[in-house]
C-alpha cells in the first residue's frame, strides 16, 4: 500500500525550549484531567548535532512491499505530475534507490512487509531555488533521515508501535547525485534547558558563518551563501529538531535569534537569587492566604505579583545599581516564586 508520509515541521528554538519545559514539568493529572505542571523541576542538558540546511525542497523516497514512490512534502508525486523534477529523478535513479533501500534492511533487518520505510532529503541545485551557492550543483538529493513507519490497523495499534528515526548517515550514492547531509561539516552543541537561553548568542554565531559562506557549496568549490542550521537530537526516544536561519532566508524578523548580553542575564540571575529569599516568598504567601487559609494554585498569580512588587519596592537601589530595570527582571522573579511555590504545595 503506497501512503503519503510527511516529513514534520521543523520547529523553531522557543518552539523546542517549550516542548522540553512541558515534557519534563509535568507532574501529572489533576480530578479535572488538566495537566499539571512543577516549573521547579530540572530539565536536562541535551546535545544537539547541526547539520547545513539547505535551500531547496523537501523531497523523499518511501518503500515497502508494494514497491516505491517519490514524495514532495506534501504529496506523492509522480513523473506526470511531479515536483522540481525529483519523481522523474528517482524513476531514472531506481536501481540506485533499491540498493540503498537494500544497506537499510541490511543495517537494521527492518522488514518492508511490515513496515514502511521513508529516505527524506532536500532536493536541490539547479534550477530549484536562486541566490544561494548551491544553484551551482546539478540538481541533487541530500539524504538528512530516514523513517520507520509500521503497519498499523488501528489507533490503539498505532500507540503501540510508533514510528521512529534510524541512523541514516551511511546512506549515499555521490555518483549518482545522492550525497549524505552529515558527510559535510557539522556541529555539536550542548544546551541547558534551564537555561536554554545562554546559547542563543553561539547558535546566531554559527548560523552567520552559514550564511556567508555555504559549506556544502564550498565543499564542491563553489563560493556563496547558505541558508542556516538544522539541529536534532533524539533523548529518551523523543527527536527534538528546530532550524535557525540568516536573515536572508528568514521570513520574519522573528526567526533570526536575538542576541543575547550572557554577563547581563547572570547579574540579573544573582540579584533574583539575592531579592527572592524564604523570608520575602513566606511574607507573599501570608498576605495572599490570611488566617492559614489552604493554600490555592489559582492564586499563584497573586503570590507572584506581591513578591515581584516587594522586591521593586524595596531593592530599587540595588537595582539602579546594578543597572537593572524592572522589565528586565520581571519574568526571572516570576519564574523563581513559581518555583518555590510549587516546593511548598
Amino acid at each position: 500500500m503506497k501512503k503519503m508520509i510527511k516529513f514534520p515541521s521543523i520547529e523553531q528554538f522557543r518552539t523546542v525550549v517549550a516542548n522540553v519545559n512541558r515534557r519534563y514539568n509535568f507532574v501529572g493529572l489533576d480530578e479535572n484531567g488538566d495537566a499539571i505542571y512543577d516549573p521547579s523541576l530540572p530539565k536536562p542538558v541535551l546535545t544537539f548535532k547541526g547539520t547545513v540546511k539547505l535551500h531547496g525542497t523537501n523531497a523523499g523516497v518511501s518503500f515497502n512491499e508494494s514497491g516505491y514512490w517519490a514524495q514532495s512534502r506534501e504529496n506523492i508525486i509522480t513523473p506526470e505530475k511531479d515536483n522540481a523534477g525529483f519523481a522523474f529523478f528517482v524513476e531514472s535513479k531506481k536501481e540506485v534507490f533499491n540498493k540503498l533501500f537494500r544497506e537499510i534492511q541490511e543495517n537494521t533487518n527492518v522488514s518492508y512487509e511490515h513496515n514502511t520505510v521513508t529516505i527524506y532529503g532536500e532536493w536541490c541545485g539547479g534550477n530549484i531555488q536562486k541566490g544561494v551557492a548551491i544553484t551551482n550543483l546539478p540538481k541533487s538529493f541530500f539524504i538528512f533521515g530516514v523513517k520507520v513507519t509500521p503497519h498499523t490497523t488501528s489507533e490503539e495499534e498505532l500507540k503501540q508501535k510508533p514510528a521512529y528515526w534510524i541512523p541514516s548517515h551511511y546512506l549515499k550514492s555521490p555518483e549518482d547525485n545522492i550525497y549524505n547531509i552529515e558527510d559535510f561539516q557539522t556541529w555539536t552543541l550542548d544546551i541547558d534547558f534551564n537555561m536554554p537561553q545562554l546559547v542563543q548568542n553561539k547558535l546566531s554565531e554559527l548560523t552567520i558563518a552559514v550564511e556567508e559562506e555555504c559549506p556544502v557549496g564550498k565543499a564542491f568549490g563553489f563560493s556563496g551563501i547558505g541558508e542556516g542550521i538544522v539541529w536534532s537530537c533524539e533523548y529518551q526516544g523523543v527527536v527534538h529538531r528546530f532550524k535557525v536561519k540568516g536573515e536572508k532566508h528568514s521570513s520574519s524578523k522573528v526567526k533570526t535569534l536575538a542576541n543575547v548580553d550572557v554577563e547581563k542575564i547572570e547579574s540579573i540571575q544573582k540579584f533574583v537569587d539575592y531579592a527572592v529569599t524564604e523570608s520575602r516568598f513566606n511574607q507573599a504567601i501570608e498576605n495572599v492566604f490570611p488566617n492559614e487559609e489552604p493554600i490555592d494554585t489559582k492564586k499563584l498569580g497573586d503570590v507572584i505579583r506581591w513578591v515581584v512588587n516587594d522586591v521593586i519596592k524595596e531593592e530599587m537601589d540595588t537595582m539602579v545599581e546594578n543597572k537593572i530595570e524592572p522589565k528586565e527582571v520581571n519574568k526571572y522573579l516570576s519564574s523563581k516564586v513559581r518555583e518555590m511555590f510549587f516546593k511548598l504545595v
